[in-house]
């Protein structure tokens, strides 16, 4: 008969403690961007409800914007870094295979040796990681979780592909993940569809681009790709029953309900969901995408981030928080607002 394994426990309950975010200091107006792609003002923000967004500059590396929005999770949260436990660092624009860009960004804080390491679940992989985070916390794995969602998407757009140039974005926002006496995280729902696979996709394989100048087409970074009628479509109805089922999982009526922070994917596709799920008036929505626009892992920990500064989204709030992007990979949980 084998020995018996010691298991950890953690806390009873795990909640979001402070929240942060950086922004690029370039915005970008739908102006600058038309003449590449045929398009107009007009175009865009109807399609989209997007009105400028943000680029990040030669220095605002995803390192770089990952630290800056964790100094001010950490602050808010009242911790230092040398208290986290696990940085968990949800990206698809971080050009190395590895190392994880984690690493260096939990060194850089200060953490010590913290755990530390990336996950590719696109525009979800914030709430993947806050799903992670919530579980370690209560599980003893660790007793304080920084969660980073960014992207640096403009170094894998195709400034003249009418179908992404105009949305995606750049940015970072930052959660800390500790320990609570009363449950501040819901269960998640999470899940992906693998047979839409193709819907939102990095075009090309390194291999087809990394070669030498003999090679048609070697040398050119790989572009990321859209096909955003099906999304539209998947996006607005299947995500509504999902963000119901995280209701429902956390005990939670729609009367209850304070703040809705869904994926700043697109203002019709809010809208669309809202609708679908038949938020009460009183519910508080997320828009940041009209001035901010698709940031893909980042964009539930900036729109959040707005929402509280602007005083939409008040400490104790209860929000639902859900995201969809590539895979098609979707997460949704209920929280209440640090």
């Amino acid at each position: 008969m084998g020995a018996t394994i010691s298991t950890t426990t953690g806390a009873p309950h795990a909640a979001i403690l402070g929240i942060g975010a950086y922004r690029p200091v370039r915005v970008v107006p739908n102006a600058d961007v038309v003449d590449a792609i045929d398009s107009s003002d007009e175009w865009i923000q109807q399609r989209s409800g997007i009105k400028t967004r943000r680029w990040a500059g030669p220095e605002e590396s995803v390192q770089m914007m990952s630290v800056e929005a964790s100094r001010i999770a950490l602050e808010r949260a009242g911790l230092d870094a040398s208290q986290i436990d696990c940085v968990v660092v949800a990206t698809v624009s971080h050009l190395l295979q590895t190392p994880a860009v984690a690493t260096a960004i939990a060194h850089e804080l200060g953490t010590g040796q913290a755990a530390a390491f990336d996950i590719s679940a696109a525009c979800s992989g914030f709430c993947h990681g806050i799903s992670l985070a919530s579980d370690f916390v209560r599980a003893g794995s660790a007793k304080h979780v920084l969660v980073i969602g960014v992207e640096r998407l403009t170094d894998i757009l195709d400034l003249t592909d009418r179908g992404t140039a105009f949305i995606f974005a750049d940015g970072a926002g930052a959660a800390v993940v500790g320990p609570s006496d009363t449950p501040g995280i819901g269960p998640v729902v999470w899940g992906s569809d693998g047979e839409q696979f193709d819907l939102i996709r990095q075009r090309e394989d390194w291999r087809d681009v990394v070669g030498s100048p003999e090679v048609p087409g070697s040398g050119v970074m790989p572009h990321l790709v859209m096909q955003g009628n099906p999304v539209f479509r998947w996006a607005s109805f299947a995500m509504a029953k999902i963000g119901q089922q995280a209701l429902d999982s956390a005990g939670i009526g729609l009367d209850e309900l304070d703040v809705f922070v869904p994926h700043q994917a697109n203002m019709r596709i809010i809208d669309a969901m809202a609708r679908s799920m038949k938020l009460p008036s009183t519910v508080r929505i997320a828009r940041d995408v009209a001035d901010q626009g698709n940031t893909s892992a980042a964009s539930v920990p900036l729109a959040l981030d707005r929402m509280i500064a602007e005083g939409e989204a008040r400490s104790g709030d209860t929000a639902l928080l859900i995201a969809f992007g590539a895979g098609l990979s979707y997460a949704a949980q209920v929280v209440t607002v640090p």
